[in-house]
């Protein structure tokens, strides 16, 4: 009973049912881009356009400079930094010497710096001057020596400019001691005049390229291995499902605001563009502040981002008289896109110019991210849409891989070139996500409680984990979420179980406000009703505590973990 792109040409027009996809690398593809479109603009950063000629030999110098430090194929280098050319460099760089780039949020914790270091058993690590710190602190106890290589911000931009940028953004970061045993960024591309000629690697594209860890909001922490083809397959794939000619998209300019650290702000943000010859206007920093005059001043045809950035564009005080008509494409993944936030989305683009809607995607980092996206032209509500162009999806008995009947809910189930190899030094884990059916086809089992109609439209749930038992009734938390957050006078929401003595688990809701709305008892007591005509008595919050944010994981998703532990505090 899977479903696939062939029967459903009227909702997905011109989307392809398969695509040809090049046995290349990564760098590779980029490379053969570069060479198509020499003069267009890769990256935009703070104003500053690199070219993809220029941003093709940059690429080739960051890789000698590996090459002269002793980086060779299969070797692992941590990148933890914004989104700026040196981390974009050095990701390709990696992989035009066949070394794996092991993706690190740059605002962990030390001790979660010395975790993924030893984890990945990383040779060497790029960070910032501002994080130093961080790495100075555990690098004395990490399983092995690494070597530490800083960069500036400063240093993507040519002198004198750098100078200016220097003095207004880097005066206040911690001073690194001048006898630390660090490589600075301008000192290790000088070593690349050392390397005359940098081989060619054996790796393929089905080779491990990348890191990339999962969320973290559930289980353990684990490292996802990902090839060259399965970030290759996700840029074409997502290319081709936007609906839009191909040859259209190239000069076509992305607002790349996902950190590189995501699969979605990495595969999509950044990847797909650099493979269809557009521009990615990089971001290091999201503001909720800068972010109206961001879109005003860039004026991108593309937006992505998870729910809570577009919640942050519903809160801006400064989007009189901003035109988004530029807008071609704009995009929603990473968590749950309530039906409720998209219509104020909608309307929001609408009373700005623009034409077209969010559209919501549905994927996981185990492939490396989106793999099912609403059509373009077409809007079935409650739908993370349709899968990707050679991606197949089933829904299963929780448990088993036994498929169940249309309109049944179940475990989200799919297979295509995106899949992960596995999950690093993890075979048990390994084994519970990937598995061979009987068709003969390994299934990713995503662990998302899901349902699919008789047309092949996929509907997401919540995590099959995420579920509160109150009185021997299931009650699924993003259900509740959907019902609040379409309150006029709500933002958005989060639902959690407490514990209860009687009830086993008793049910409790955060709510953020829309801007003028103040948070009384009466504002409560309205929510209250709103829910009891629409919720069941066994699952209706007993109480409702407003906040002026709730706490977000490093991909900007809701923490909802983080209430979890915060109401178990206070309960002891």
């Amino acid at each position: 009973m899977e479903r696939k792109t062939t029967d459903r040409r009227e909702f997905l027009g011109n989307v392809p049912d398969s695509i040809n996809y090049p046995r290349v690398t990564m760098w590779q593809l980029v490379y053969q881009t570069a060479d198509q479109y020499p003069d267009t603009v890769a990256l935009e950063f703070m104003g500053q356009k690199i070219r993809y000629v220029q941003f093709k030999q940059m690429i080739e110098q960051v890789a000698r400079a590996l090459w002269a430090q002793g980086i060779r194929q299969g070797d692992r280098v941590t990148i933890a930094m914004p989104n700026c050319p040196q981390a974009v460099a050095m990701f390709y760089a990696l992989n035009r010497v066949g070394a794996l780039a092991n993706m690190v949020h740059p605002l962990s914790a030390s001790g979660e710096y010395k975790f993924f270091l030893n984890f990945s058993k990383s040779k060497m690590i790029l960070t910032i001057d501002q994080f130093y710190p961080k790495v100075a602190e555990i690098r004395d106890s990490l399983d092995k020596p690494v070597k530490v290589l800083i960069t500036r911000i400063s240093d993507a931009f040519p002198f004198p400019l750098s100078v200016g940028v220097h003095i207004a953004a880097e005066r206040k970061n911690p001073k690194i001691p001048a006898n630390a045993d660090v490589i600075y960024w301008k000192q290790f591309l000088r070593g690349a005049s050392a390397v005359e000629e940098l081989p060619v690697p054996s790796t393929t594209c089905d080779d491990a390229a990348a890191i990339l860890y999962s969320g973290g909001t559930t289980g353990t922490m684990k490292g996802i291995l990902l090839s060259s083809m399965n970030f290759n397959a996700l840029g074409l794939q997502t290319a081709y499902a936007s609906g839009i000619e191909f040859e259209q998209l190239a000069n076509k300019k992305m607002l790349s605001i996902m950190p590189m650290f995501h699969g979605f702000g990495l595969g999509i943000g950044i990847h797909m563009f650099l493979i269809i010859g557009g521009t990615c206007m990089l971001v290091p920093r999201f503001s909720v502040k800068t972010y109206a005059n961001l879109l005003r001043k860039k004026q991108p045809n593309f937006i992505a981002g998870v729910p809570t950035l577009y919640e942050a564009l519903m809160r801006a005080d400064n989007v009189d008289g901003l035109d988004l008509s530029c807008l071609m494409g704009v995009f929603s993944g990473g968590d749950c896109l309530s039906f409720e936030l998209k219509q104020k989305v909608d309307a929001f683009l609408m009373e700005h110019g623009a034409k077209v809607q969010v559209r919501e995607g549905y994927g996981t980092t185990e492939c490396v991210t989106a793999s099912c996206l609403t059509p373009k032209d077409y809007y079935r509500k409650g739908s993370i849409g349709l899968p990707f162009p050679d991606t197949f999806y089933k829904i299963v008995a929780v448990g088993t891989t036994d498929e169940v009947p249309f309109g049944q809910e179940g475990e989200i189930c799919l297979t295509g070139p995106t899949v992960m190899i596995g999950y690093m030094d993890n075979p048990a884990e390994t084994a519970i996500a990937l598995k061979k059916h009987a068709d003969g086809r390994t299934w990713l089992h995503t662990g998302d409680l899901g349902m699919m109609d008789e047309d092949g439209f996929v509907y997401f749930r919540q995590r099959i984990k995420r579920m509160i038992i109150t009185s021997g009734y299931n009650v699924y938390p993003s259900q509740i979420e959907n019902i609040i957050d379409g309150h006029e006078k709500v933002l958005y929401s989060c639902v959690i179980g407490v514990k209860d003595p009687y009830k086993v688990q008793k049910v409790k809701a955060f709510v953020v406000l829309r801007p003028g709305v103040e948070p009384t008892d009466a504002v409560k007591d309205e929510l209250m009703a709103w829910c009891r005509k629409q919720v069941a008595k066994y699952a209706m919050p007993y109480d409702i505590e407003f906040r002026s944010e709730l706490p977000k994981t490093l991909v900007g998703k809701v923490a909802y973990r983080t209430l979890e532990e915060e109401e178990s505090q206070l309960a002891s």
